[in-house]
């Protein structure tokens, strides 16, 4: 009997591919200005010959960020002027020299100098914040009013946007969420007329900060105009801030003079700006509208709402780093208690896997491994896939240290001495006993800087008192050693394959002859 036709063989299932994750603001635009000084690296003055590839370098790049087509025009026209009229330095490249005026002229472009909220001669400070719908201005607002809690002031939200579906619900999660009052009488009222009555509560009882949550549209239109003219004029606001998507582009430049002709505007709120590859909004916005940014959103909690600093975001554009915003979040995610205990530990030579852990979450809490690196001059030129792959190999490393005894993360050197604690911390963990000798390896290559800087402090010494029994010499000895103990000559380690029955995670080691 003919056997049956093969059933025709399925096609293979389609691999759906994901985009990779967005990367910051302006990485696009660093990595593109980056390659613009190599061409004149080798001259020795800036002339109008050798200028001409940069500055073209310069206007591709911005116009790839979605800066606006008239504010690159300015832009480089300003750049060129002032690098053929700036003074040559001796021992200063021509690339450095360009470098420096194309700082300069990001940070005026921007806006120069930081600039906070106004102050009121008297009564509270009411900030009435305008903008589309879907650029975030209701969560803006709870990011300011969070903000402005943290400096110590007493917030009033007013819940003006009655067009938007559950907006003022939101608004009062939001509140509720902070502990800061929320002013909502309802959607059946004029916003103007809201307005107007938040702003007076805030008056009579005695709040420092009123923040007023407008209502928008999808598009611009001549009654969202009006209807905002009305709650500026029914307020006298103090500031009155436009809330700006990054990831808007070109467009930032459209929308920001048609709000700047229906009312005057005191600055701007970037908002998304963690998310957004290019960020052209935050150098148009400046230039169309005359008015400052004055604070950023960097991510998503409550708390990720950041004062503008030009000068700093210029110098992490053309990869300066940015060591103050660096130091600012390293004082906010850790007390000075915890510092100071960390660093004595670190001196003492007592660090242990604990230790190691809680430094790597303080670094997570203030937004990120690779976030940290852009700020440090010099390491911004490292890629993002260099970075995921650092911040990766860290989450492996919490994972084998969290599946650690009490007493093996505070002495390493059992893990050390004993293979068979390092399979079971492997087992625990989803990994091979190699990886967990390789973060043993690391921790001995830290223990050992720590020890070397010591002894220099010390002047020379043998070390500070309380080091660890084992030297980190002695520990690489014992962790291979202990790899290798219970193997006879000219056998290797292996392992039996996984039961069949999918249960034990392997069998017990077995030797056979080496090849």
């Amino acid at each position: 009997r003919r056997a049956a036709p093969a059933a025709p063989r399925s096609a293979p299932p389609r691999v759906l591919r994901l985009p990779p994750p967005t990367a910051a603001a302006f990485d696009t635009l660093t990595a593109s200005l980056s390659t613009a000084w190599d061409s004149i690296k080798k001259d020795g003055a800036l002339t109008p010959a050798n200028i001409k590839a940069p500055l073209r370098d310069v206007r591709r790049a911005l116009l790839e960020a979605d800066v606006a087509l008239p504010v690159v025009r300015q832009f480089v026209a300003r750049v060129e002027a002032a690098a053929l009229g700036v003074k040559v330095t001796k021992g200063v490249a021509p690339d450095q020299q360009l470098v420096k005026v194309v700082y300069d002229e990001l940070k005026s472009l921007m806006g120069g100098e930081r600039e906070d909220l106004n102050v009121p001669t008297s009564g509270p400070a009411v900030i009435l914040l305008a903008g589309l719908q879907g650029v975030g201005k209701t969560t803006a607002a709870g990011k300011l009013a969070s903000l402005l809690r943290s400096r110590g002031q007493r917030v009033l939200l007013v819940a003006a946007d009655v067009y938007r579906p559950a907006a003022i619900d939101q608004l009062k999660m939001l509140g509720g969420q902070l502990g800061v009052d929320v002013f909502a009488p309802g959607a059946d009222q004029a916003p103007e007329a809201i307005a107007a009555a938040g702003a007076a509560k805030g008056r009579a009882e005695k709040y420092d900060a009123v923040v007023v949550d407008t209502a928008g549209r999808l598009t611009v239109d001549d009654a969202m105009m009006a209807e905002l003219r009305a709650c500026a004029e029914a307020t006298s606001p103090t500031d009155t801030l436009l809330v700006v998507d990054a990831m808007t582009g070109q467009e930032a430049a459209t929308l920001t003079a048609a709000f700047a002709a229906a009312t005057p505007l005191t600055g701007a709120i970037l908002t998304k700006l963690d998310g957004d590859s290019r960020g052209g909004a935050a150098l148009s916005v400046r230039a169309v509208s005359g008015a400052p940014i004055k604070f950023v959103g960097t991510g998503e909690k409550l708390d990720a709402l950041e004062p503008f600093y030009p000068d700093r975001l210029a110098g992490r554009i053309l990869g300066m780093g940015d060591v103050l915003t660096l130091v600012e979040k390293a004082e906010a995610a850790v007390s000075e208690a915890d510092a100071e205990r960390l660093t004595k530990r670190m001196m003492s030579a007592k660090f242990d896997f604990d230790d190691f852990l809680e430094q790597y979450r303080m670094v997570t809490g203030m937004g990120g491994m690779g976030a940290m690196l852009k700020m440090i001059p010099g390491v911004g030129a490292i890629g993002d896939k260099q970075m995921a792959a650092a911040e990766k190999q860290f989450k492996i490393y919490e994972s084998m240290i969290q599946s650690m005894t009490a007493a093996e993360r505070k002495n390493p050197d059992l893990l050390a001495r004993v293979p068979s604690r390092r399979r079971r911390v492997a087992r625990g963990s989803g990994r091979a006993e190699a990886d967990v000798a390789g973060l043993i390896a690391m921790f001995a290559g830290m223990r050992s800087r720590m020890r070397s800087l010591t002894q220099m402090m010390a002047g020379g010494g043998a070390g500070a008192p309380g080091m660890p029994s084992m030297t980190n010499d002695e520990l690489m000895r014992a962790t291979i050693d202990s790899a290798a103990a219970g193997v006879a000559p000219g056998k290797v380690r292996r392992r039996r394959p996984r039961a069949a029955n999918g249960k034990g995670f392997g069998g017990k080691a077995v030797a056979r002859n080496s090849m």
